[in-house]
């Protein structure tokens, strides 16, 4: 929990401080109240006494009521302040600690932990350091200040008073003890929460294809009342707690009453106004020891939920990067040259090698193919290049250089990525072609237009209603499965790399369409090295160098001729989907 404060700014902790000290002074001037109370009342008691007396302490009292307001505002603006703060820097730290998470880290958690983690469990501890933090100051300064002025008065009171206390820290420490565990299953719960409601909305249209809102809404609400059980078991626990605490507070007041009129009536004529002046002023002092137990206990109702969302900050923060950064700045002798050099690679949790032993060279200009059955593992291949993973065993060059040996920024500005779900980001056209930095400054107009055309997007984009300012929504839900993966490839091909790397990215695409893509890319992009993972033989039939894998091997490596001549599983891919004349057999 205290590894959280780690996050506060210098000026985070002046304003706690500032915040300590005004509820220091809010304390002394709560607690400096019943003496003039007791003076008041001694003056009222005594004959021959100035009204002038009794209204200068009971303007000392007003002044002192007024003074505590505005050091209770000042208190609560400090450690408001604070925490927003805290809360900001912490949601920062987590939010870039996931960007450099690897592939692998990532998916330990889950992408509705990850926000939740990043909202709802931060939103916890602001709410702790504003309130809780507060009263835990206040609380035991309140509770010892108030015992020493009370302190020698009377033992019948000051064991009314230790009885009172018992009983409360006996009711705090049992309701405790049940709830905090509960905690932990409400922040899972909340996350699968999250979880099914975010795979309700980017599910909708399987969802309602298939008639399954029924079946979602059972799922959510088996969730939901789940939830809603344990948090209303622990509000009902922590309800008794107030109600308890006000019921010792006026038994405190009458045990003391009680008590202290058999003491005056047994006391001599001389000490009873004395006595008289000192149960009232104990009363309130005991009142106020009451309180600050009922603080604490208001205390305790927050730490436990925001030492559970701490510790589960904490989980992402302390998770170890596994793709660490290299030192070499990326300025190399060659370009646009890839090596695979004996490469093997398994999953960090798995058994079973996905790759074994691929080698194969790529130079500048070649358009490199992968094809091969589901799960032969192509994605995985092109995914070493830009270290979405690192290999297991063997070595990925780029331009020479181990990938490994690269600054992250580096490596990845030589490449331009496109992913096999399309990604289009809440945004205009434009800038969606333009995302990202590739160390060459801001895209010109001329290169985003440039990008678009060669990706075939223009003739759609320009009948958009603000062209290419046209509003995309998130997930591009606002336009096709091919216009999307269009503007994905216009993206990549706006960065001008020095490699392109396309994951399937030609499956949305018609025939037509592919094809005239090819076209344009081996004209306009003819210096660049590009990648291509397939599942048509059509996309890559006229590729420079054809891989194809087969359980995670290489079996076969070659032009598209060569490979129908000696490969048996391309062969069988290939006529799988076109006939003999079209393979040019």
């Amino acid at each position: 929990m205290f590894r959280i404060f780690r996050n506060f700014r210098k000026q985070d902790l002046l304003l706690l401080l500032g915040g300590v000290i005004a509820v220091v002074l809010q304390v002394g001037l709560e607690l400096k109240m019943p003496d003039y109370m007791s003076e008041i009342t001694k003056l009222v008691e005594t004959e021959g006494s100035e009204m002038s007396d009794i209204m200068r302490n009971g303007g000392l009292m007003l002044a002192c009521a007024l003074g505590s307001f505005v050091a209770n505002v000042g208190a609560c603006f400090f450690f408001a302040t604070a925490s927003a703060s805290l809360s900001m820097n912490t949601r920062k730290k987590l939010f870039d600690k996931v960007e450099k998470l690897g592939m692998h880290e990532i998916k330990s958690f889950s992408t509705s932990s990850l926000i939740t983690r990043t909202t709802n469990d931060i939103t916890q501890i602001q709410m702790f350091v504003a309130m809780g933090a507060q009263m835990l100051v206040r609380a035991p300064l309140t509770a010892i200040w108030a015992i020493t002025k009370i302190a020698g008065k009377s033992w019948q009171w000051s064991t009314i008073t230790g009885i009172a206390v018992v009983i409360m820290l006996s009711m705090i420490i049992t309701i405790m003890s049940i709830v905090i565990p509960r905690f932990k299953i409400i922040q899972k719960l909340t996350d699968k929460l999250n979880g099914i409601t975010r795979e309700n909305l980017t599910g909708i249209r399987v969802v309602r294809a298939f008639n399954a809102e029924k079946y979602q809404e059972k799922k959510f609400a088996k969730t939901n009342e789940e939830l809603t059980k344990i948090n209303l078991f622990n509000a009902k626990l922590m309800a008794i707690l107030s109600p308890t605490m006000y019921f010792v507070m006026n038994g405190v007041t009458l045990a003391i009453y009680v008590s202290g009129a058999y003491i005056i009536a047994n006391a001599a004529a001389s000490d009873k106004l004395t006595l008289f002046s000192d149960m009232i002023v104990f009363s309130s002092y005991a009142i106020h020891v009451i309180i600050s137990f009922l603080m604490v206990a208001i205390t305790l109702m927050i730490l436990p939920r925001a030492q559970v969302s701490a510790a589960r900050i904490n989980e992402v923060l302390d998770t170890k990067i596994t793709i660490k950064d290299g030192e070499f700045a990326g300025d190399t002798a060659e370009t646009g040259t890839i090596e695979f050099r004996n490469v093997s690679f398994k999953y960090p949790d798995a058994e079973e090698y996905l790759l074994r032993n691929i080698s194969f060279q790529a130079n500048k200009g070649e358009t490199v193919a992968f094809v091969g059955s589901t799960g032969s593992g192509k994605s995985t291949l092109i995914n070493l290049v830009p270290r979405f993973y690192d290999v297991t065993d063997g070595e990925v060059f780029v331009d020479g250089i181990d990938v490994r040996e690269y600054r992250q920024d580096a490596l990845h500005n030589k490449i331009g990525y496109i992913s096999q779900k399309a990604v289009i980001f809440d945004d205009t056209v434009a800038k969606n072609v333009a995302y990202g930095d590739n160390g060459k400054g801001k895209k010109s107009e001329k290169a985003i237009k440039d990008a678009i055309n060669i990706a075939q997007a223009k003739h759609f984009v320009e009948k958009m209603p603000k062209q290419y300012d046209s509003h995309l929504a998130q997930g591009g839900t606002n336009i096709s499965g091919g216009q999307k993966q269009r503007l994905s490839i216009a993206r990549a091909i706006a960065r001008d790399p020095e490699i392109l790397i396309f994951d399937d990215s030609f499956s949305a695409l018609d025939y037509k369409t592919d094809a005239a893509l090819r076209k344009d890319l081996e004209k306009h992009a003819s210096d660049k090295t590009k990648l291509i993972v397939a599942q048509r033989v059509g996309t890559i039939m006229h590729a420079d160098k054809i891989l194809v894998l087969d359980k995670g091997e290489c079996v076969g490596i070659g032009t598209h001729k060569e490979l129908m001549k000696n490969c048996e599983v391309y062969q069988q891919i290939a006529l799988s989907q076109l006939t003999k004349e079209e393979l040019n057999v």
